[in-house]
């Protein structure tokens, strides 16, 4: 994999916009967060495959917690935020199918959103995980059925519109 200048613009871009998203158009409470951060990143691994997807949401989280401050910078949010790039670049790379979309979004919300994300609130707040865990059930379960209405709508843009951006990024 080669990193040109024209797809490190592209991936500089995708971080910046998901800090924004992430920072200041989505809610957040100390166990709850509620947006659409997640579109640059479905963007980065549809164009770009599983490693800068990865890349773009692993440094994205970085850098919103160092410039923007919610709370303490924990680095297990991180290591959730690269393994959803790779899940999403993984599932969604080569195809756009429902059953991809379901499974990339089952797995971002029920493994690394509820199970992780969930593990990470506990360690860093001393509460028991498994009160912790059920009071997040409902938010993933909202966020599932976003993230796969928003996932299916990009999948509804013209094909040749995302085979025209992959190949410009190649070049």
């Amino acid at each position: 994999m080669k990193f040109s200048t024209r797809r490190l613009t592209v991936m500089g871009l995708l971080i910046a916009l998901e800090i924004v998203l992430s920072r200041f158009l989505s809610i957040s409470t100390p166990v709850t967060k509620i947006g659409f951060a997640f579109v640059p990143v479905v963007i980065a691994a549809v164009l770009l495959g599983p490693l800068p997807a990865a890349l773009v949401a692993a440094l994205a989280d970085f850098l919103g917690a160092v410039l923007f401050p919610i709370g303490a910078y924990f680095p297990g949010f991180t290591l959730t935020a690269f393994l959803m790039g790779l899940c999403y670049g993984f599932f969604l790379r080569d195809s756009l199918s429902l059953p991809r979309i379901l499974l990339a979004s089952a797995v971002h919300q029920l493994l690394l959103s509820l199970l992780l994300n969930t593990l990470w609130l506990a360690v860093m707040n001393g509460a028991p995980y498994g009160p912790l865990l059920l009071t997040r059930v409902p938010q993933c379960a909202l966020l599932f059925a976003v993230q796969v209405a928003v996932i299916r709508a990009l999948a509804a843009l013209p094909g040749d519109l995302i085979g025209r951006a992959r190949r410009m990024l190649e070049t």
